[in-house]
C-alpha cells in the first residue's frame, strides 16, 4: 500500500544566493528522499520556499537602500533558477509574503490564544538611540554567554546553536549604527512553550529511530527547561498581528515560518484543484512528515513547531477528534566546512551553487555532495577531492561501465539490446546482486543514510565492471559469439538497474543512460516556474512534475530493444583546476 510522505524543507532567507554549504545541508537530501519515494509508487509531496519576513531580509534591504519586498523577489528567483538548475524536485516552492500563508499564519495565532497558549506581557527591549527604533534580535550582536563567541546574533549563537535573547548578550551593539542600544519597555504576545514539556517528552518517547545527535539536542533542550519566548515584535515588515492595540507589531518569524510547511500544503492542494487534499498528510496518523534541516533549525523543528501543531490542535477541519500530525523524522545534518574553514558569506568563503554550476556538470556536484553530506558529524568540501571523486568514481567506475558496455553492443549486436543464451552461475549470481540491492539501497535512503547508499550503488557498479574483466566479452565475441552476447546482457541488465538506483542522486545522467537504452520517460521530472494571482497580488512559484511509468524495482531489459546514441556520461576534470578554484575563495565579489 502507497505511504503518504510529506518531505518539508527549511525556508531559506531571500537575502542572497544558495552556496553549495546550503545545498549539501538540506535540499539535496531532501530531492534524493522525494526522487526515491516518487519512485516507490509513494505519494509524496515536496514544499519549501522562501523566507521573506525574516530580519537578515530587512538588515539586508537597509544595506541596499531599497524595500525588504525587492530584496527578497530578487533572491526568491534566484533561488527558483537554482532550483531548476540542480534539479532539487519540489512540487511547491513558493515563499512567505502569500496571502495565503499571511491567513495561515494568523489563524493559527488566534486559535493558540483562543485556546490559552498566548499571554501578554511587557519586556524590556533593545532601543537604538542613534537610529529612534527598536531592533530586532538579529540587528543585535554581541558576546554568546554560553560560550564566549563574539559575534553572536540577538536569536541564536551560531557557534555553539544555543536559542538566546537579545538581552543576554554581553556587550550588545547594533548591527546597523554600531552603538549600544538601550533597553526600553514595550508588550508583547508570549507563547506559554512551558506548557508543552511533557507532551513533548511523550511525543519524543518513540523516537528511537532519530539521528542521535537530533535526539539528544532535542531532550538536553527539554530538560534544561523550556521558557516562554515572544511570538509578536516591534517591525513594519511581516505579517501583522490580527488584534487591535497591536498595530506596528508583526508575528514573529521563527512562529511563521514554520508554518509555511502547512501554508505551503494548502497552497499547493488549491492549485491542483482540490483544495481539501492537504489533508491527507495534515490529518492522517500514519502520514511520515520529514523534516530537511540545518542543525542550527533543530530545536524549531523539534520542540517549538510540534508544540505550535500541539496547542492548535486543528485548522479548517470541524471534526474535533482530528489532530494535526507531528514530525516524523527531522533528520538534520550537521554542516559542510570548505578548504578547512568555515563557510562565509561576508568574506566570499564560499562555493556559489549557481556559479559551481555553470563550471561543472550538476550530477557531478550532486555525487560529490552526497559523499561528503555532513550527516552525523561536518564534513568538507575540497576541490581536488571533488576532482577526484568525478574522475576516479563517477567518471571510471560508472560511466565507463556504461560506455564501453553500450559501444560494444552497438558495435557487434547491431546496435540492439542482445539475446542471451543459457545463463551460468556467475551470471545469475550478478543479475541477483543488483536485484536484492533495491531493497538494501532503499532501506538507508528510507533511513535518510544517503552516504551509505550511494556508496553501496556504486559498489554494485565496480562489481559490474569486474564481472565484464572476468568474462573478457571482447574475447568472448571471437570464440563464442552466444556467450558474449549472454555477458552483454546481463551487464546491460545491471547497467539498467543501476541507472534506476543512481536515480534519486543523479537524476541528469539517470536521463541520459535511460535514453541510450532506448526507453522512453522521464526520470529527471519537469520543473516548471509559474506565475499564481492572489486577490492584490501574483507571485512565482517552482512547481514539479514526475513521470509515474518509471519504478524503483529491477531491470525488465527487453533482448532486441535498439539502442540510442551512445555518449560519455561524463568528462574528466584536470586537477589543476582545483587550485584555480581555490584561489577564487575569499576574492571580493565583481
Amino acid at each position: 500500500m502507497a505511504e503518504k510522505v510529506l518531505v518539508c524543507v527549511a525556508w531559506p532567507y531571500a537575502n542572497g544566493p544558495l552556496h553549495l554549504g546550503h545545498i549539501a545541508g538540506a535540499y539535496l537530501p531532501a530531492d534524493i528522499f522525494a526522487r526515491y519515494h516518487r519512485l516507490k509508487g509513494n505519494q509524496v509531496l515536496m514544499v519549501s520556499g522562501s523566507d521573506s519576513h525574516g530580519t537578515p531580509i530587512t538588515v539586508q534591504a537597509d544595506r541596499e537602500g531599497i524595500s525588504p519586498r525587492e530584496l527578497f523577489e530578487r533572491y526568491h528567483r534566484v533561488f527558483l533558477e537554482t532550483w531548476q538548475k540542480y534539479g532539487i524536485s519540489f512540487d511547491l516552492f513558493t515563499h512567505t509574503d502569500t496571502e495565503n500563508h499571511h491567513r495561515v499564519s494568523q489563524d493559527m495565532f488566534l486559535r493558540l490564544l483562543e485556546n490559552g497558549y498566548l499571554f501578554r506581557q511587557t519586556q524590556r527591549q533593545f532601543y537604538s538611540e542613534v537610529s529612534r527604533r527598536f531592533l530586532p534580535d538579529r540587528y543585535i550582536e554581541g558576546t554568546c554567554p554560553i560560550c564566549g563567541y563574539e559575534r553572536a546574533r540577538g536569536d541564536q549563537c551560531e557557534r555553539c546553536g544555543t536559542l538566546l535573547e537579545a538581552t543576554q548578550l554581553i556587550h550588545p551593539r547594533s548591527r546597523i549604527d554600531g552603538s549600544t542600544p538601550v533597553l526600553r519597555e514595550t508588550e508583547h504576545y508570549f507563547f506559554n512553550l512551558p506548557a508543552f514539556t511533557e507532551p513533548l517528552l511523550n511525543y519524543l518517547r518513540d523516537k528511537g529511530y532519530w539521528r542521535p545527535n537530533v535526539l539528544t539536542f532535542t531532550l538536553n533542550y527539554i530538560r534544561q527547561g523550556l521558557q516562554p519566548r515572544p511570538i509578536t515584535r516591534d517591525l513594519d515588515w511581516g505579517i501583522p498581528v490580527p488584534l487591535e492595540g497591536f498595530e506596528g507589531k508583526v508575528l514573529y518569524v521563527w512562529f511563521e515560518a514554520v508554518i509555511g510547511y502547512l501554508s505551503a500544503t494548502i497552497e499547493w492542494a488549491a492549485l491542483q484543484g482540490r483544495p481539501e487534499a492537504w489533508k491527507d498528510w495534515w490529518y492522517d496518523p500514519a502520514a511520515k512528515i520529514v523534516y530537511f534541516i540545518g542543525k542550527d533549525n533543530i530545536p524549531f523543528h523539534t520542540i517549538i513547531w510540534p508544540a505550535q501543531l500541539i496547542g492548535t490542535g486543528r485548522l479548517y477541519e470541524e471534526d474535533p477528534s482530528r489532530r494535526f500530525t507531528l514530525p516524523y523524522d527531522v533528520p538534520a545534518n550537521e554542516f559542510l566546512n570548505l578548504e578547512g574553514d568555515k563557510f562565509s558569506t561576508s568574506r566570499n568563503w564560499a562555493v556559489w551553487a549557481l556559479d559551481a554550476a555553470s563550471r561543472y556538470a550538476v550530477d557531478a556536484l550532486r555525487y560529490y555532495l552526497t559523499a561528503i553530506m555532513p550527516e552525523t558529524q561536518d564534513s568538507e568540501f575540497r576541490w581536488i577531492d571533488f576532482i577526484r571523486h568525478n574522475n576516479e568514481e563517477l567518471l571510471s567506475i560508472w560511466g565507463n561501465l556504461v560506455h564501453r558496455v553500450l559501444t560494444f553492443a552497438a558495435r557487434h549486436f547491431d546496435g540492439q539490446v542482445p539475446m542471451p543464451g543459457r545463463m551460468e552461475p556467475r551470471d545469475a549470481e550478478v543479475l541477483a546482486r543488483v536485484d536484492v540491492s533495491f531493497e538494501t539501497v532503499g532501506r538507508l535512503i528510507e533511513g535518510c543514510r544517503f552516504r551509505q547508499a550511494l556508496e553501496t550503488v556504486m559498489g554494485l557498479a565496480a562489481e559490474v565492471n569486474r564481472y565484464l574483466n572476468e568474462r573478457e566479452p571482447w574475447k568472448e565475441i571471437r570464440e563464442d559469439r552466444n556467450r558474449a552476447a549472454t555477458t552483454l546482457y546481463v551487464a546491460m541488465r545491471a547497467i539498467d538497474s543501476l541507472k534506476i538506483m543512481f536515480a534519486p542522486f543523479l537524476p541528469f545522467s539517470s536521463q541520459r543512460v535511460h535514453e541510450m537504452l532506448g526507453y522512453e520517460g522521464d526520470l529527471v521530472g519537469r520543473l516548471t516556474v509559474r506565475a499564481v494571482a492572489e486577490r492584490t497580488r501574483e507571485h512565482l512559484v517552482l512547481t514539479y512534475e514526475a513521470d509515474p511509468r518509471i519504478r524503483w524495482e529491477p531491470s525488465r531489459l527487453t533482448p532486441g530493444q535498439r539502442l540510442r546514441e551512445i555518449r560519455p556520461l561524463f568528462e574528466k576534470i584536470d586537477e589543476g583546476r582545483a587550485e584555480e578554484e581555490r584561489a577564487r575563495l575569499g576574492q571580493p565579489t565583481a
